[in-house]
């Protein structure tokens, strides 16, 4: 089971005549509304990023004019997001034949987060409100008639949508009866009427995953036990009992991911697994005989978790694995998918490529092509003609060739570990010049790692001449369960080492000016910016802390409510804190408490409505640095939550943080 998927997730102000309501006023915002800097002193900081640029934050930053294409089931039509004059990306939907385009779903205050089509009728998407996370379900005709919430319940947030194909129906998880658990419901997605499944009864070992078939059928499920031990029952199909066929640590990973339904053995299954093995890999599995009947796909350095599937008109054909190596890699098995990889292979060379969307037939497909130089092209191919279209450039302000190369990097850390990352080198530090560096450690921090792509943040840093560095630390997912055990007990600790080596290694290739040298980083990265300061007071000219954790304390005891069941896990990963000596490393770990040994800049970022990481994380450390007298910057948006997702207030982000690089790095040696 990755912890990741289940409850961490993958990155201003308020004006000042706000900031000055009356007592009544200011009490319902979230942390403490006097703490944000002012709107004048952020401009300010904004005006250091002087200089003969060629590209603007914008440039990065604002939303494409149109995005998220997705063809229709019948392939028929064509689905978008457009963006109007006030920055709303609304959902379009054009009829091929004719041309004509409806507007099927209006964005308001909310971001419509996903979207995509139910049948070729009506379409999904999902809301919260500011950033909070209580995800709802919404359905919409192709006209934008017939709105419904799906999930019209306060307080609770969307676990799963699993579409049930050539039926009105979806199944969808949510906590509607138990904040901590998720229960499974049917609901019509045309009318609205909803049936619950099944129950989750015990909250101290709650069901975490259900197994569904392409049917919408119940076929299996995961129960947490304890918060660290994974049971997963299979259904007999005679008897109908669920029956035990798995217990594993919580570490382990033994996932079902779909059932073979090309295969006439019913109890047949994908599964991810890494009991008999260190790195992940796929399996055919026989979840009656519980055994493994062979093994699909594996490699030596990475672990391997995705697959897809065609659909019933080419009976369920597994057409290709994908995993993330040093760059992703696709393995086609399909003979269908074997021709389409060779063509586009062809067309479009070592750039990155995905299937995105196709109709039922896969007459047409969508494809997007990207590189760590290219944000993203749409295409589409016809798989009939063989021929492939041009459909939408999603970034074509920027050049190719102006954009700065992502190298693969590979480095010993101290102890002897093999840590793998990218650097971002703008040109002058490919023609011999020792260039700024930022540094950015990722989220999560366990599972999650960077992978390889255009990455707007670096483009934009190697706009100003900044390289930057992103390593993969121990605790990373995708380089198997040792790699991300050997940092489970070391956030803060041998975590940070291998981000330090990573700095060290960056300097002695001679890419770096080692007094010109930032950190930042977004939730453990925020985190991890922090603990950078404190670690290496020396090695850093300033951070941005952007919704990161200072108080591991305080940081457990805000964890919403569907957080609880995983707080065994939590403690196992990060420090137990009902452990005298584990609480005593947390806090020598945790920034609030080792504030003295911050002696460089510190700007501090974060949104209201953030569940994850709560305002006080940020509020805290920002009381904290001011009470011995260092000006922090603070910026707070009341309208976000676990980082910015509103285009204006990414926009206004970016220009502070590079504000603040430039007027830190003109202040070094």
């Amino acid at each position: 089971m990755n912890l990741n998927s289940k409850i961490f997730g993958t990155a201003y102000i308020v004006l000042s005549a706000i900031m000055m309501n009356a007592q009544s006023s200011t009490s319902k915002l979230p942390g403490d509304p006097t703490l944000p800097s002012t709107k004048a002193n952020l401009e300010k900081l904004v005006s250091y990023d002087k200089g003969n640029f060629k590209y603007k934050v914008e440039d990065y930053f604002a939303r494409p004019k149109a995005s998220q294409f997705k063809i229709s089931p019948d392939g028929k039509f064509l689905s978008y997001k457009e963006k109007d004059k006030d920055s709303k990306n609304h959902v379009y939907v054009k009829e091929l034949g004719t041309g004509k385009i409806t507007k099927a779903i209006v964005e308001k205050d909310d971001l419509i987060k996903a979207y995509g089509w139910l049948n070729k009728n009506r379409l999904f998407y999902t809301q919260d409100k500011g950033g909070n996370e209580n995800i709802h379900l919404y359905a919409a005709d192709t006209d934008g008639s017939n709105l419904k919430d799906l999930t019209p319940f306060d307080g609770i947030t969307l676990g799963s949508i699993i579409p049930i194909k050539d039926t009105d129906f979806v199944v969808v998880t949510m906590n509607k009866n138990n904040k901590q658990i998720f229960e499974p419901y049917k609901v019509n997605f045309v009318t609205g009427e909803i049936t619950q499944l099944y129950e989750n009864k015990d909250a101290n070992s709650p069901i975490d995953d259900y197994i569904f078939d392409k049917d919408g059928n119940l076929r299996g499920y995961t129960i947490l036990e304890n918060g660290l031990t994974t049971k997963t029952y299979y259904k007999d199909l005679q008897t109908g009992k669920f029956n035990l066929i798995k217990s594993t640590d919580w570490s382990d990973t033994f996932s079902i991911v779909r059932f073979n339904d090309n295969s006439k053995n019913k109890g047949e299954a994908y599964v991810v697994t890494n009991l008999d093995s260190d790195k992940a890999k796929i399996v055919l599995y026989d979840l009656k005989k519980n055994a493994v009947i062979k093994e699909v796909y594996s490699n030596p350095v990475y672990d391997v978790s995705s697959i897809s599937v065609a659909g019933k008109n080419r009976n369920y054909e597994l057409d290709y694995v994908s995993y993330n190596g040093v760059k992703g890699e696709t393995v086609p098995v399909s003979k269908f998918y074997k021709e389409i990889d060779d063509k586009l292979k062809s067309q479009f060379g070592d750039k990155e490529f995905g299937i995105v969307s196709s109709d039922d037939n896969n007459d047409k497909l969508l494809v997007v092509v990207g590189s760590d130089k290219l944000y993203g092209t749409y295409y589409e191919y016809d798989t009939k003609t063989k021929q492939t279209k041009l459909l939408y450039n999603l970034m074509p302000q920027l050049k190719e060739e102006d954009m700065a190369e992502m190298r693969p990097i590979e480095f010993k850390s101290r102890d002897g570990l093999t840590i793998r990352g990218y650097i971002t080198l703008p040109k002058a530090a490919l023609e011999g010049k020792k260039v700024p560096l930022i540094v950015n450690p990722h989220g999560g921090p366990q599972g999650i790692r960077d992978d390889w792509g255009f990455n707007p943040e670096s483009q934009l840093f190697a706009s100003r001449g900044y390289a930057t560095l992103q390593v993969n630390f121990r605790i990373s997912g995708g380089y198997g369960k040792e790699f991300q055990k050997a940092g489970y007990k070391q956030i803060g600790r041998k975590a940070m080492d291998d981000v330090e080596d990573g700095v060290k290694y960056a300097i002695s290739q001679g890419w770096v000016d080692k007094d010109k040298i930032a950190i930042y980083g977004g939730s453990h990265g925020g985190y991890a910016t922090l603990m950078g300061l404190i670690k290496t007071p020396d090695l850093y000219a300033c951070g941005v802390d952007y919704v990161g954790v200072s108080n591991i304390f305080t940081f457990f005891e805000s964890f919403p409510e569907y957080w609880k069941p995983y707080k065994e896990m939590v403690k196992q990963i990060w420090y137990d804190l009902d452990n005298p000596e584990e609480a005593k490393i947390a806090k020598e770990v945790s920034p609030v408490f080792q504030i003295d040994k911050i002696k460089k800049p510190l700007f501090v970022v974060q949104g209201a409505n953030d569940p994850r990481v709560n305002i006080n994380e940020s509020d805290q450390i920002v009381k904290a640095m001011r009470a011995k007298g260092f000006e922090v910057p603070y910026m707070v948006k009341y309208d976000e939550g676990h980082g910015f997702g509103k285009e204006p207030n990414r926009i206004e982000f970016y220009k502070s943080m590079l504000g603040f690089f430039a007027e830190n790095f003109n202040k070094a040696k």
